[in-house]
């Protein structure tokens, strides 16, 4: 044999034993050994309480953040049996908190001890024991006080029991995760509020207490009606229907050959034009993937709503069925099962995969709905009107989805090149800056005036479209705003629900520094300037919120006296130069149009970045700068009159009238 050749015998092969089984492997128990693992150990002991709770065992649980990090939990149940056991002839305390498949959950089907259980993989108590720097375990019961100590995994002094007066049964457990086991055990405060929140949802009546030492907050989540108050809160005064919620149990197998179990399945449900929201929980556990449910409300919502629509001649001659995705839109749905039998995906209990559950909530949901969508008329036309709305408006989206991309993909260059647009010649963003400017004649002024090197010149030809009125599919067949966007290089932001698809914005392919909007200082000019700067607000407003957005000021007078040249952007500076002249001869001329001014006075007063007069566009407030444009621009007829009836005279020294 070689020196250094490794044998494989026998004697290879080594079994973890005792808390090294967790302790060393905890992303195999907790589907993590980071923060994610530490937070599903301390789910597993909040688990039990509300086992014991939702069997009618106490009706408050309470959990404390310490602020080093440890964790208790406290409920009103049974308290945890930790005294001898003479069938197993050892201790519960070690069958519960040493052994990783022992527990009284197994036995489920029966209902001997808990007919619905959230901890019944057997792992929970003594995996998060094995995982803990330490632990203290307080059960009241049997008019005893016991009392447990484990330091990393190990039992300290054996059982503890005394006589005792308490004011109720139940267990105190007292843990601190151990840094060696866990990357991270910084449990944040939102998490224990999201969890404790979605617990109290999905169990009516029972108080959660959430005590934070760090903050010295207490906060108290309870749901006396469960799910259907959920709902209700979720959808505020927005739903266009009443709450509905319908309950059920039922009994079956996954299979020919497996067991029977029993399933009781309780859903809430309104629709809203305002909120969405789809929330599965089963046994308590709150199931980010879904899995079962899921694929049972999708399948039954859109047999049902597709059937209504089908009967009563909603769909247009030849128009594509519903997808969920159109129901979904305007749907606030959580449901809440409970199995005494259950096939989570993983020990993390993200998604179940029971085959019956699946069918019988699919059954269900397809009986009550069709009775539903029967018996309540005006709501059933309100859903079918509201999910074909949004059906048409998805379909409209993804058909401007790929024209919009159609038309802003590629370089501009002189296969793919803008009308009039007039580029520079760095090719550093840094440097370069892209000048808005308002017809013909300006771009011809502003090309002669400009430095070639980092000022581009693109002109807009009239009035742009207001693109807080139109539609999309109206915004993106004009051409100039699609050459604009072209020459911005950045694409566009899409917010409202139906096009989220839409976006194409990536930043990092903006071609410029500055966006420099520039046009006449008249009644025209503000509109036009205007009308640009909503086009930037709706479809590309990261741009303002980064301060690549600017005004270029231009002066409104010009001021001539002997042989020098003074430009006023107000009235104000214009009586200021008037003073200083005093008693000598002047010449006042409004200032003329940008295409009429002469190459050397652009320079000086709009382009020079030593003497113009540049603005950043910053929305200090989103949503107030928001109010006005709808005001000014938007469908609000009656609020712009009496905007302007109100305030129009301050602006009166603006318009150009003789």
């Amino acid at each position: 044999m070689k020196k250094n050749e490794k044998i494989y015998g026998n004697e290879s092969i080594v079994a973890l034993k005792g808390a090294d089984r967790v302790r060393l492997r905890p992303s195999v128990i907790f589907g993590s050994d980071g923060l994610e693992g530490c937070e599903h150990a301390f789910f597993e002991i909040l688990s039990n309480s509300i086992d014991e709770a939702r069997e009618g065992f106490g009706d408050e649980i309470k959990v404390i953040r310490h602020r080093d990090w440890s964790i208790t939990v406290e409920d009103k149940g049974r308290g945890v049996p930790v005294d001898y056991n003479p069938i197993e002839k050892r201790y519960n305390w070690e069958l519960i908190y040493c052994e990783l498949y022992a527990g009284g959950k197994y036995n489920n089907n029966s209902g001997e001890n808990y007919e619905f259980s959230l901890g019944l993989n057997g792992l929970g108590a003594c995996a998060t024991q094995y995982s803990s720097e330490y632990m203290f375990v307080t059960s009241f019961r049997d008019g005893y006080k016991y009392s447990l100590e484990f330091r990393k995994g190990e039992n300290v002094g054996g059982l503890k029991k005394e006589k005792f007066d308490y004011e109720h049964t139940g267990t105190i457990t007292h843990w601190k995760p151990d840094l060696e086991v866990f990357t991270d055990i910084k449990i944040p405060l939102e998490y224990y509020r999201q969890t404790l929140k979605r617990q109290a949802v999905v169990n009516p009546g029972i108080k959660f207490i959430l005590i934070d030492e760090e903050s010295g907050s207490t906060e108290v989540f309870c749901y006396e009606n469960g799910i259907m108050d959920y709902v209700k809160e979720i959808s505020g005064d927005t739903g266009f229907t009443t709450v509905q919620f319908f309950e059920t149990t039922a009994k079956g197998r996954d299979r020919e050959d497996k067991p029977e179990y029993k399933v009781k399945i309780s859903v809430a449900f309104v629709f809203n034009n305002e909120v969405n929201a789809l929330e599965y929980y089963h046994n308590s556990s709150y199931l980010e993937y879904g899995g079962a449910p899921d694929k049972a409300v999708k399948s039954a919502f859109v047999y049902e709503i597709d059937k209504y629509l089908k009967n009563n001649n909603k769909y247009n001659k030849n128009e594509s069925k519903i997808t969920f995705q159109d129901i979904q839109d305007s749907l606030i749905f959580v449901s809440s099962s409970f199995s005494t039998i259950t096939s989570y995906e993983n020990q993390t209990k993200k998604a179940i995969t029971n085959k019956f559950i699946q069918e019988a909530m699919t059954e269900f949901l397809k009986e009550r709905l069709e009775v539903y969508l029967i018996e309540n008329r005006e709501e059933a036309e309100r859903i079918a009107n509201q999910v074909l709305a949004n059906k048409r408006s998805r379909e409209t989206a993804e058909k401007t989805r790929i024209d919009v991309r159609k038309k802003l993909s590629g370089r501009v260059d002189f296969t793919n090149r803008v009308k009039k647009f007039v580029d520079c010649r760095t090719k550093d963003v840094s440097k370069r800056e892209l000048y808005i400017v308002e017809g013909d004649s300006a771009l011809g002024s502003c090309k002669m005036a400009r430095d070639a090197e980092f000022q581009a010149i693109m002109p807009v030809r009239g009035k742009i479209l207001n693109c807080l009125k139109a539609d999309y599919d109206v915004i993106f067949k004009s051409e100039i705003i699609v050459d604009l966007l072209k020459v911005l290089g950045c694409g566009v932001e899409i917010k409202t629900r139906h096009n989220r698809e839409l976006s194409t914005f990536n930043m990092e392919n903006l071609k410029w520094d500055k966006i420099i909007i520039c046009t006449d200082a008249d009644v025209d000019g503000y509109q036009i300037r205007t009308l640009i700067l909503a086009m930037i607000y709706r479809l590309t407003p990261t741009l303002i919120r980064e301060g690549k957005v600017y005004i270029a000021e231009t002066p409104l007078f010009e001021i001539r006296c002997r042989d020098k040249i003074w430009f006023a952007y107000n009235e104000k500076e214009k009586n200021d130069i008037l003073k200083n002249l005093k008693g000598e001869k002047v010449t006042i001329m409004r200032s003329k149009g940008l295409g009429e001014n002469d190459p050397d006075m652009m320079w000086h007063t709009t382009m020079n970045p030593e003497t113009r007069r540049l603005i950043k566009v910053v929305p200090d407030d989103l949503q107030l700068t928001e109010e006005f444009f709808d005001l000014l621009l938007g469908d609000n007829l009656q609020g712009r009159k009496d905007y302007i009836s109100e305030h129009g005279h301050e602006y009166l020294d603006m318009l150009d009238v003789s």
